[in-house]
């Protein structure tokens, strides 16, 4: 088969794969077309390339399987295109320490790599965030508001803004998630007030908007998306905590119900939910889920950031 557009671009523009290069493609079951068109990419530049297949994962961050572990940690290079997220699993971890560059891609679809959010340019996303990220910087309070109903304000107040923009992965032990393309912040916890109407996505594409009512930095009560309160349940209140505020970045992202092309969407809003503590927070949990929204307005110390969807900044 002909590797995609998106798989020439995270295997040669994001990882910089050299001839000769001990590369790892890791997927599971539901990822073989998207597996076969990095490992074969890979093969064309020359580079020493496997393919890995591990058994499918109950939930993110689930620990690899030991000799998986084992050989990720003797690779240059690692690209884990998975259904489940291997981000913040001690393997990953332990790869990264002993040098492999690696980037995971919880959630790839053959259409993000065809047209999607990977065939974006990377670096002129790296310009933008690096902008948005000064310009930002020393920020305190941020409200959302949509035609729809959404009224939401938060704190970001001494909170860092991060940025996963580069997508661009060439130094040794360097780390990044694809397709990349946000910033992000973690809003103060029990500073997040108001309600918040999820018209795009919530694991899957939203058809009827989902109401999420927020008070003391907590969603009290969802309204709708019952496979999502259901999974947030089971890890009590803290997966219910307002994680994360992002802005989405990337012209080439769409909204296709898969959290990772989703919030990278130029002008989406996305809320987090659940662990923030990976973010610089305090809370930790078993969970973590996003939500993103479209069309929205969002204001930053009453600076308007984004209008009807669109960067204004």
């Amino acid at each position: 088969m002909a590797a995609f557009d998106g798989a020439k671009v995270a295997v040669n523009t994001c990882m910089g794969v050299r001839k000769g290069e001990k590369v790892m493609v890791l997927i599971d079951p539901s990822k073989e077309s998207v597996g076969a068109a990095l490992f074969e990419t890979a093969i064309e530049v020359g580079a020493d390339a496997v393919l890995v297949k591990i058994p499918p994962q109950t939930h993110d961050n689930q620990e690899l399987p030991v000799p998986v572990a084992r050989m990720m940690r003797e690779m240059d290079v690692v690209i884990a295109a998975t259904e489940r997220s291997v981000s913040h699993t001690v393997a990953r971890r332990a790869a990264t320490r002993d040098g492999a560059r690696i980037a995971t891609m919880p959630g790839i679809t053959e259409e993000m790599l065809r047209e999607g959010g990977m065939t974006a340019d990377f670096r002129e996303i790296h310009k933008e965030a690096k902008r948005l990220q000064k310009k930002f910087k020393g920020s305190s309070q941020v409200k959302v508001v949509s035609g729809n109903g959404t009224n939401l304000t938060l704190s970001v107040r001494g909170r860092y803004w991060f940025s996963d923009d580069t997508g661009i992965c060439h130094r040794r032990g360097e780390f990044t998630n694809l397709p990349a393309g946000e910033i992000f912040v973690s809003p103060v916890e029990g500073s997040a007030e108001g309600v918040l109407f999820v018209d795009a996505s919530f694991k899957g594409l939203v058809r009827d908007p989902v109401e999420v009512e927020v008070s003391g930095g907590y969603a009290v009560k969802i309204k709708g998306a019952m496979e999502v309160v259901r999974e947030l349940n089971k890890a009590g209140k803290e997966g219910r905590n307002i994680a994360k505020l992002g802005i989405g970045l990337n012209p080439k992202a769409k909204i296709i119900g898969v959290e990772l092309e989703d919030a990278k969407m130029l002008g989406a809003v996305s809320i987090g939910f659940g662990d923030n503590f990976r973010f610089g927070g305090k809370v930790k949990s078993t969970a973590y889920m996003e939500c993103v929204i479209t069309g929205a307005n969002l204001a930053m110390d009453n600076q308007v950031v984004i209008k009807n969807g669109k960067l204004m900044v």
